[in-house]
């Protein structure tokens, strides 16, 4: 992910990082992405059902019981593993987290073993007593997936009222105390409800957006057609740019990210680059410390059945099952090829990738993008950096 405000808008120095010697354990959260262990944030899909039918599900979910999750105790063992391991991060998601009737047992439990816990939700199922729950229970922090505005959010959803829904959850989380954000896939459909989302953060008083770029997975892959183009990416990532700033600069600073498409990183350099050289040096440096995606390294999932993945798209293959070997043995198991392979991307990819003055800062970008257009190790197809832009 980049941090669009910590960047360009200069809330964040690579001393902050250097303070804490960029070590996982001792980071605030918003500092996580500069570590240089890179001990891995880890996604549980902790259940495959959901009460919405969202058009670009990388899960694929329903509305049925599936009989095949892992179990309470499983769960407990699991993050017993996760915890001894270092994981800074544990984010619940599903399907719909909130379907699982002990997520807060489990997310309580995560958290007294000295891990963050977080939830990615449609936010639909936040009733105020849900709220309060979750706030007694530590919960760090409730992402809760915005597609646009009403008409829109609904279409994609699958769902009339599912936007009120969304938006009385996210008010619920508000008035019991705790922190929330939204997170938004954007695509050529939802590109112009960028402005509104803004909107919202401001009139809401929402501290925190991520906007996420599509990747071609599960239901996600049927709208390849659908993903912007490059200059229409351009045009976004200009656009969240300029926002972030006008927020920042009114006094109203929200944390804005970007996330699933690295070459953001580069893409934001060349543009301080222009406008504020000195600045844009400290970019550079904490774009550095970032190394850009670390699907297989710093970032990893763990599906409902157990099975791991590089991250959450990546469901197609799997390194192991956790019901058979602890998460901490099989993610640091570099005998298997494509996980030795992922803790070093950089001497794999192929093409322009491999002569890009950006790949120390990129990391290569989406592999399973790339997978999707027929080869693991060529360029994402979703680099929007001209020829000249990566020259070294």
């Amino acid at each position: 992910m980049i941090g669009i405000s910590k960047l360009y808008c200069g809330t964040v120095e690579p001393s902050d990082a250097l303070r804490y010697s960029r070590e996982s354990g001792q980071l605030p959260s918003h500092l996580l992405q500069f570590s240089k262990d890179k001990k891995p944030v880890v996604v549980w899909n902790i259940t495959r059902r959901c009460n919405l039918k969202c058009v670009h599900c990388y899960a694929q979910s329903k509305d049925q019981e599936y009989s095949n999750e892992l179990t309470t105790e499983e769960g407990k063992k699991l993050i017993d593993d996760l915890a001894q391991f270092g994981v800074p991060v544990i984010l619940f998601s599903g399907g719909e987290p909130l379907m699982r009737k002990d997520l807060p047992e489990l997310a309580e439990y995560a958290v007294s073993k000295g891990m963050r816990a977080v939830i990615s939700t449609n936010g639909t199922l936040i009733t105020k007593e849900v709220a309060k729950t979750l706030k007694e229970i530590g919960l760090s922090y409730v992402g809760i997936s915005l597609d646009g505005l009403e008409e829109i959010h609904d279409h994609f959803r699958g769902k009339k009222g599912a936007f009120k829904a969304a938006m009385e959850g996210i008010k619920n989380c508000q008035e019991a105390g705790i922190k929330v954000g939204l997170r938004f896939t954007m695509n050529k459909i939802n590109s112009k409800d960028i402005p509104g989302i803004f909107d919202l953060l401001e009139e809401k008083d929402i501290p925190r957006v991520c906007f996420y770029h599509l990747v071609y997975a599960g239901r996600g892959s049927k709208l390849i057609e659908e993903d912007l183009t490059h200059e229409e990416t351009r045009e976004a990532v200009d656009l969240i740019m300029k926002e972030t700033k006008r927020l920042h600069d009114n006094n109203k600073p929200k944390e804005v990210l970007t996330v699933d498409n690295h070459a953001d990183g580069p893409y934001l350099y060349l543009k301080m680059l222009e406008e504020n050289p000195e600045e844009a040096a400290k970019v550079l440096e904490l774009l550095e410390m970032n190394e850009g995606n670390n699907s297989g390294r710093g970032f990893g999932c763990i599906s409902w059945d157990g099975q791991i993945h590089a991250d959450q798209f990546w469901r197609h293959y799997n390194f192991g099952n956790v019901k058979d070997r602890p998460f901490s043995e099989i993610w640091t198991d570099t005998t298997n090829e494509l996980m030795g392979q992922l803790k070093n991307k950089k001497e794999h990819v192929t093409g322009r990738c491999a002569t890009c003055r950006w790949l120390s800062v990129c990391g290569g970008n989406f592999r399973v993008r790339a997978e999707a257009t027929g080869d693991l190790w060529s360029p994402d197809p979703a680099c929007y950096l001209s020829d000249d832009e990566i020259k070294k």
